[in-house]
């Protein structure tokens, strides 16, 4: 029984020790391929359709944990891991990851001056959605590093891929 906690312990060191900043940075840019995809169909969805900025970000938010989760669970299912456990390692990799994003992000677009009113047609469209994922991104970053030095987020993924 000592074994196993010295063990366990070890593992976690060793998970600090292999939180590096480029480790978080692949693992946040995984995560901003997910949310961007989501996020972008969802604002362009919306606004071709018309609607207002609440639609417009709800739909953008659920595509962008959609898509977040979609892409964590392709890599643990190719991995041979069952949909149920592959779901789990999904949620608990990327919730806090994608849930900073899309705060940042949407804050971002939401304060921007004319950003939520910007057409699909509007170079201030693109420009704020493009400044506001790379925003997010640095700032999710440090939170992903932070997880993974603790064996949480994205380190319970890389024990998935070979």
């Amino acid at each position: 029984m000592r074994h196993e906690a010295h063990t366990a312990h070890a593992h976690h060191h060793e998970a600090a020790a292999t939180s590096s900043w480029a480790m978080a940075a692949q693992a946040t840019l995984h995560c901003l391929t997910g949310c961007a995809i989501g996020e972008v169909l969802g604002m362009v969805i919306g606004t071709a359709l018309g609607w207002g900025t609440v639609p417009t970000l709800i739909l953008a938010i659920a595509l962008a944990f959609f898509f977040g989760y979609a892409l964590t669970l392709r890599g643990v299912l190719k991995a041979g891991v069952g949909l149920r456990a592959a779901l789990k390692v999904a949620l608990a990799a990327d919730t806090l990851s994608i849930a900073v994003m899309e705060l940042v992000d949407n804050g971002v677009i939401v304060l921007w001056p004319g950003a939520m009113d910007a057409e699909l047609t509007d170079p201030l469209f693109w420009w704020v959605l493009a400044i506001a994922l790379a925003v997010a991104f640095a700032l999710t970053t440090p939170v992903n590093k932070w997880m993974i030095g603790r064996g949480k987020g994205h380190a319970v993924v890389h024990q998935y891929h070979g």
